[in-house]
């Protein structure tokens, strides 16, 4: 089976979330997608969570199916080669992806004498080249601010790093979109983006800029209730909290309807003269409604709950950890064809997912697990950057590059 961006080589040098999701993104597409890290590996080659053996489950999530070099890069002679690996000849190759853009050696500027054509996606922290994280970003833009339980006075981050996640597949659509500008003009460039840029234009594309500039009004927290609509969690006769919603018309009504709620809420909207069809009454009217159906939640077990909302098609889901989902629901195992149970060395045997989309010219490639640093050196020295297997072993004997495992020294050497 092939992706369907077979044929496209993708050099990258990474750390953290974004761009590690967009190279392991391209690289579920098919992309040949060569990362490349120091010889005792990147800044976040330990990250937590850990397997039991030590390694990171964060490093081998984010780099599946790519390929593995590791070089010395304080040596000239490691810089040497990893300009070469990315200005390699190729018409499908010289796309360079980075957050760690460094000046006179892995920038634009340098790397585009050697290859005209180069296509390079770079992702800086901020617009004054300041480095960011979600951690850092959140709090700067005010989302913490609007975050938590409504009593709660203090801001509260948000454990998914969800501008990286964002900011990763804009990387992912850069560079698909400068390819094929290239394939049309001949032409290379670089795309540049930032984290706070990605961050600070969804705010404005959902119309969060336009509500503090215009009503000026500081928007709070609210908990679990989905803002500008109805949306609640509730406790269930069992313990066992769920979460409902009622953003469209189809789902109000069915609410209601299933909760045997009608009478209540006619004399709700008689008694406030706010019509309930509108979602923005329902908004501002949300804990006289979480009043009237509190009871009902209360009165049955979740398993009854379930069957009623499943049977009228609502839009609702049941509170768990990550734990229960992994062992409850069906959608994040083999069941899910995006799943393929797979077995890792040193991290064990567990659902790895492959890319979520599905291509209908293509069959589906299983996701390929992540690489050992320095797994594939001596074949991207030999393969891409053109050496020889005595200059090969010149390298690793002057511990210059290492293959898997720590070796220093060539196989033949």
């Amino acid at each position: 089976m092939t992706g369907i961006l077979q044929g496209m080589r993708v050099v990258e040098g990474s750390a953290f979330v974004a761009v590690p999701l967009a190279g392991m993104t391209l690289a579920q597409m098919g992309a040949d997608v060569i990362r490349f890290d120091r010889l005792q590996g990147g800044l976040d080659a330990g990250r937590w969570p850990l397997a039991p053996s030590g390694r990171s489950l964060f490093w081998a999530g984010l780099n599946k199916g790519k390929r593995s070099i590791a070089v010395d890069m304080s040596h000239p002679e490691g810089r040497e080669l990893i300009t070469r690996t990315i200005t390699a000849p190729g018409k499908d190759a010289g796309v360079f992806l980075t957050n760690l853009r460094v000046r006179g050696w892995m920038d634009y500027e340098t790397l585009s004498c050697h290859r005209k054509d180069l296509v390079m996606v770079t992702l800086l922290g901020d617009r004054q080249g300041r480095p960011q994280v979600d951690y850092t970003v959140n709090p700067a833009l005010g989302i913490p601010d609007i975050t938590g339980p409504e009593d709660h006075d203090g801001p509260v981050a948000n454990a998914l790093p969800a501008w990286d996640l964002v900011a990763g597949h804009m990387c992912v659509s850069s560079v698909l979109a400068a390819e094929r500008h290239r394939l049309r003009t001949g032409a290379g460039q670089e795309v540049t983006l930032t984290l706070k840029d990605v961050a600070a234009a969804t705010l404005g594309h959902l119309g969060m800029i336009g509500d503090a500039v215009l009503n000026g009004a500081v928007r709070g927290k609210s908990g679990n209730a989905l803002y500008g609509a109805y949306g609640q969690d509730f406790v269930c006769a069992d313990g066992q909290r769920v979460m409902v919603i009622g953003l469209t018309a189809r789902q109000w009504t069915g609410l209601v309807q299933v909760t045997g709620t009608e009478a209540e809420m006619d004399r709700l909207a008689r008694r406030t003269g706010r019509d309930l069809a509108d979602e923005g009454a329902r908004w501002e009217l949300r804990a006289q409604i979480t009043a009237i159906l509190r009871p009902w939640f209360a009165a049955r077990p979740s398993k009854v709950v379930a069957d009623l909302f499943d049977e009228a098609k609502l839009t609702w889901s049941q509170f768990r950890t990550v734990h229960e989902a992994v062992t409850q629901d069906p959608d994040l195992g083999p069941d899910n064809p995006i799943f393929t149970d797979l077995a890792q060395e040193q991290l064990g045997r567990f659902p790895v997912p492959g890319h979520a989309a599905s291509f209908s010219a293509l069959e589906r490639d299983p996701p390929r697990a992540a690489p050992v640093l320095g797994a594939h050196t001596e074949e991207i020295l030999s393969d891409v950057t053109g050496l020889d297997d005595t200059e090969i072993a010149r390298l690793f004997d002057r511990g210059i590059v290492r293959g898997p495992d720590g070796a220093k020294l060539h196989s033949a050497a």
